[in-house]
């Protein structure tokens, strides 16, 4: 779709909007009863794609991918009538015979961005608080997952009228479009430099926006730790995808006095799941393309590699890997890792690791191992993130009722569940007022009103 053609669009959508169709609640159940049946008609094409992209295993699709999906539709289906009613709260006495509701409506024509690592649970999750809303859509995949992209265009294509909701494949022109074009609400999931570019681009038409970033989240491992549990849920989160999850552990800080333990049990979990040669393993999945491949192998240059680090390019696969010995000024230690290197670092105290992550942009996730309930509660009474585990990892965020967002530099906005219809609703503040009785209170003159007023607003 050409620029001229999106601006069309956008029209379009905007003009079918205010025919208030897409606000009835039958409406919006339908077209999500719609999508579930193209996702269901679509399921093993959606899994050949995302192992095409990813190498992704048809397990590892349906549970990180089409399985949330799914979850999250039935969700919506479940709670929309509920969710979408005017929700009545209380009135102050000062409003005197009057009622007060809370409606959530739609923005109007949306845009939602989203990434290769998950390309079709990044997109299709926003995409249905974005139709519970009652929005028109615009949908935006990732090229650098062509192969997921172009089933999703045909999915959404042949399903949805493109007044309703359309999808936009042009990545190089996509920053023009903003430019050019308002939309009511972004929807944006990615690395935060793009989403500096988002947020600046909706900030000239003073669009709202949810970005949902990355970063650096810590694993802390406490002596107090199962360091068996522990090294396997986080070798788990950390190796999902060949880490390339925005939520996975992006390294580990572990109490000295344990590290060593923990590293061997972590060594023992990698090769339990991915076995000695986890190249020729259909359950680990490659790096998404060359440019990523090529950077990451620039990260494994510091520090010593005590698990792993094997690499081969022309399949872009790089080896579950555990680097030794980094600095915190380290390059691997400056970015988002976003694949399957593993830095250990180790600290004396637990005030220690505290103090370091402090330091550092809010994480999006952090993750701490203890079985002391009094440093869990240290740890999230003196950290600051998007959300976590405490003794896990990434599962925080499987889930309808616990919001998925981040905070700062990790992002802005959350979704999940009852969330993702929030997100894409304004809470339009109604006060009902009955004409049986006018309060005069409030009227000029005020002379001898004072005393009274104060009786009402105490």
């Amino acid at each position: 779709m050409t620029i001229k053609n999106l601006s069309e669009t956008i029209q379009k959508q905007r003009d079918f909007f205010f025919t208030h169709k897409t606000k009835g609640i039958a409406f919006r159940l339908e077209m999500l009863k719609k999508l579930e049946h193209s996702i269901n008609e679509y399921e093993d094409k959606i899994i050949q794609a995302l192992h095409d992209d990813l190498k992704k295993s048809p397990y590892e699709a349906y549970m990180t991918e089409i399985g949330m999906v799914k979850e999250e539709l039935n969700f919506h289906l479940k709670h929309l009538k509920s969710w979408a009613k005017p929700k009545r709260v209380k009135t102050p006495i000062l409003h005197f015979i009057s009622s007060s509701f809370i409606y959530p409506e739609a923005y109007g024509v949306v845009l939602i961005i989203a990434p290769w690592n998950y390309p079709f649970n990044l997109l299709f999750t926003p995409l249905i608080g974005a139709i519970s809303a009652g929005n028109c859509v615009v949908l935006k995949p990732s090229i650098h997952s062509p192969h997921t992209s172009t089933l999703i265009e045909e999915l959404i294509t042949n399903t949805f009228r493109e007044e309703y909701i359309s999808i936009f494949m042009d990545e190089e022109r996509l920053n023009q479009t903003l430019k050019k074009d308002k939309f009511d609400y972004i929807f944006y999931s990615g690395n935060s430099t793009f989403g500096k570019i988002i947020m600046e681009a909706a900030s000239k038409h003073l669009t709202p926006v949810a970005l949902e970033l990355g970063g650096k989240s810590p694993c802390i491992v406490d002596r107090e730790a199962n360091i068996d549990y522990s090294a396997r849920r986080i070798a788990w989160g950390k190796f999902l995808n060949a880490g390339q999850s925005c939520v996975a552990p992006d390294y580990v800080f572990v109490d000295k006095e344990i590290k060593n333990k923990l590293v061997g049990t972590l060594q023992k979990y990698i090769k339990l799941f991915y076995g000695e040669n986890p190249e020729e393993n259909p359950d680990f999945s490659r790096i998404i393309n060359d440019k990523h491949f090529k950077r990451l192998c620039g990260l494994m240059q510091k520090g010593t590699i005590i698990t792993g680090g094997e690499t081969k390019k022309e399949t872009r696969y790089i080896s579950p890997t555990i680097i030794d010995d980094i600095n915190p000024e380290d390059p691997i230690m400056q970015e988002e890792i976003f694949g399957p290197l593993l830095p250990v670092l180790e600290y004396n105290t637990l005030d220690e690791a505290i103090s370091f992550i402090n330091s550092r942009p809010k994480p999006l996730a952090l993750y701490f191992f203890s079985q002391s309930r009094k440093k869990q509660k240290m740890v999230l009474n003196q950290t600051s993130f998007g959300g976590g585990c405490i003794n896990d990892t990434i599962m925080h965020m499987a889930g309808s009722y616990l919001p998925f967002g981040g905070i700062e530099n990790s992002g802005m906005g959350a979704y999940h569940g009852k969330a993702t219809f929030d997100i894409f609703s304004h809470k339009k503040s109604i006060l009902k007022k009955s004409n049986v009785l006018d309060v005069k209170l409030r009227y000029p003159p005020y002379k001898r009103k004072m005393k009274l007023l104060r009786r009402f607003m105490k």
